[in-house]
């Protein structure tokens, strides 16, 4: 990763946005900026966990290896924490990568400032307490969804997700860009199983692909199929 020398703002800053306004020199004399390109890993699963990061710019991917294959656990993008996988008492690793999807600028500071942080805004605590509850509820959904719907009802789901989550542009495509085998490994499919299904939705006129761009035909038909099997 590179140090950036350029000052970027806190607009987007998950930490300095919920913490007192009093601790924000502290969090700009402690925090460290980094610009990744795309593909660049941030951090490894089983690396030692000595620091936290937050999400300035760009889309980061977070895997864990499954049997012999990935599984994207989520996808931490403008304003988000990045990392708090780590934070355990029991173990000092991570137990999952993090990927940029492509260029992107984050944050990082060690944990003693991070413990500090918590420590001291009250208001910091609380809301990456709530964020901890929301991201167990969504890891339980996703993987009940792994067990009982079917790969076109996943991948219907996710499509969704991805237009809500992160917008479309002018022609309609998703802004995210993701290779088919991110998107095989977020809904926990094959490759060959999703080129077929993609395949699928391209005939029913629900979606359309021109190489990575991914266009929304049919948001109903999408959200049919993603409720059939719940």
């Amino acid at each position: 990763m590179k140090l950036s020398k350029k000052n970027y703002g806190v607009e987007n800053c998950y930490l300095s946005n919920s913490c007192l306004k009093e601790w924000l020199p502290a969090i700009e004399a402690n925090k460290i900026i980094y610009e990744v390109k795309k593909g660049e890993v941030i951090f490894q699963e089983g690396d030692l966990v000595e620091g936290m990061y937050f999400v300035y710019e760009g889309n980061i991917k977070v895997h864990k290896k499954w049997g012999d294959k990935e599984l994207i656990l989520r996808i931490a993008s403008d304003g988000s924490v990045l990392g708090h996988r780590g934070l355990s008492t029991l173990n000092k690793n991570y137990p999952m990568s993090a990927t940029a999807l492509e260029d992107a600028v984050i944050c990082y500071v060690t944990m003693d400032f991070f413990n500090s942080s918590l420590k001291v805004n009250p208001g910091f605590s609380y809301k990456l307490l709530m964020f901890f509850a929301d991201e167990l509820q969504e890891s339980e959904r996703k993987m009940r969804n792994i067990a009982h719907m079917s790969v076109k009802g996943r991948l219907s789901r996710s499509l969704l997700f991805f237009k809500d989550q992160f917008g479309v542009n002018e022609d309609g495509s998703l802004k995210i860009k993701l290779s088919k085998q991110d998107i095989s490994s977020y809904i926990g499919a094959t490759y060959e199983t999703l080129f077929r299904i993609m395949n699928e939705l391209i005939e029913d006129k629900a979606i359309d692909v021109s190489k990575r761009a991914i266009v929304i035909l049919n948001s109903d038909k999408l959200l049919e199929l993603s409720k059939k099997e719940e």
